[in-house]
């Protein structure tokens, strides 16, 4: 899932040429960069963990506002920032949570005889399922 979200850039004065970046549909969300591509990447991170926390508590996302309703303050301006939430979530996603499940038991003493860990094989399949959406 690919996600765009406004992003505003302000010069920053601590660091000559580097950049703070406020996303006003993520409150709180703010990064800086030493440079502009710096502060790009470091904001895209900082959303896309905002985002991942997000969707890992299972509420809904804000809508991105509109390019024109958004008024950076002066000496800012605004860019757009393209959040890759899959690549984000299978790189840094790792909140666990339990789960119970019912299994035959046939398959249940075949995997303890093989030592198999349900948690894997149940990780595996789904991001699988996930990557190659067949659900």
């Amino acid at each position: 899932m690919k996600l765009t979200y406004p992003a505003c850039f302000y010069p920053c004065e601590e660091k000559q040429g580097g950049y703070t970046v406020e996303v006003p549909d993520l409150p709180g969300c703010v990064s800086e960069g030493a440079t502009l591509a710096d502060a790009i990447l470091m904001a895209t991170d900082a959303a896309s963990g905002w985002i991942l926390d997000e969707l890992e508590e299972g509420r809904d996302l804000p809508l991105a506002t509109p390019f024109s309703e958004i008024v950076p303050d002066q000496g800012g301006f605004i860019t757009t920032l393209v959040l890759d939430m899959d690549a984000y979530a299978e790189k840094y996603g790792n909140k666990a949570v339990r789960k119970n499940l019912t299994i035959p038991a046939w398959m249940n003493t075949f995997a303890e005889k093989n030592h198999i860990n349900f948690s894997q094989v149940l990780q595996d399949a789904l991001a699988s399922m996930y990557r190659n959406r067949n659900v």
